[in-house]
């Protein structure tokens, strides 16, 4: 019996030991589908949550683009850029847990969203607050500066039409680059019809893409 007490209190530690080690793994794999900057989702882990929301009901996909980030660049500084990519970032974190959305960091200055929509109305209406949270200025090092973002947006019901997330941020990031040429903080697809020309599954002029007219992205 003492042998058994002995034993079992010999487990202790080592069962302890696992839970911490289980833990810190579980850390570790968080951290990594991360964004370090501004701790959103990276793209693959962005992808992976998003395509499960698509199953179940209504959803609105965004695409967001902060509008002349090369010149903030340029002109202050990559820790300024930084710090206006970290704020954009908070924005969208403190908007996602209003809006029941996923959101995260395509890379660069480029951010994605699903989040539930209930009409076209609804959608329009979340496109005018969202624009306006990405438009309050970033203070930082003692700088003010204006920001302002390009937001596509499309929205889908998995229930009643066949979609597959590429091809909804297919179409956002057409909407987004729609807004940016017209000038406007924001433009929603009406339909899930594709209307700028494709090369390789991405919107041609969009970097990386040959063809066609090369347009900032």
């Amino acid at each position: 019996m003492n042998e058994l007490l002995f034993a079992a209190a010999a487990s202790v530690p080592m069962a302890a030991g696992w839970s911490l080690h289980a833990s810190r793994l579980a850390r570790r794999i968080e951290s990594a589908r991360r964004d370090p900057l501004t701790g959103l989702w990276t793209r693959d882990a962005f992808t992976k949550r998003a395509e499960r929301h698509l199953r179940f009901r209504p959803v609105a996909v965004y695409l967001v683009d902060l509008n002349r980030f090369k010149e903030i660049n340029d002109t202050h500084g990559h820790a300024i850029g930084d710090a206006v990519i970290r704020a954009t970032g908070e924005r969208l974190a403190a908007w996602a847990v209003d809006h029941g959305a996923v959101v995260g960091r395509l890379g660069g200055d480029e951010f994605a969203a699903m989040a539930p929509v209930s009409s076209h109305d609804h959608l329009t209406d979340t496109l005018h607050r969202l624009s306006e949270v990405l438009e309050t200025p970033v203070e930082t090092a003692g700088l003010v500066l204006d920001v302002s973002a390009s937001i596509g947006a499309v929205g889908a019901d998995p229930r009643t039409e066949q979609v597959v997330l590429s091809d909804l941020l297919r179409l956002a990031d057409e909407q987004m680059y729609r807004a940016r040429r017209c000038e406007a903080p924001w433009s929603n697809a009406l339909s899930l019809e594709k209307r700028c020309p494709n090369v390789h599954g991405r919107r041609a002029g969009r970097s990386g893409t040959h063809g066609g007219t090369r347009v900032a992205a």
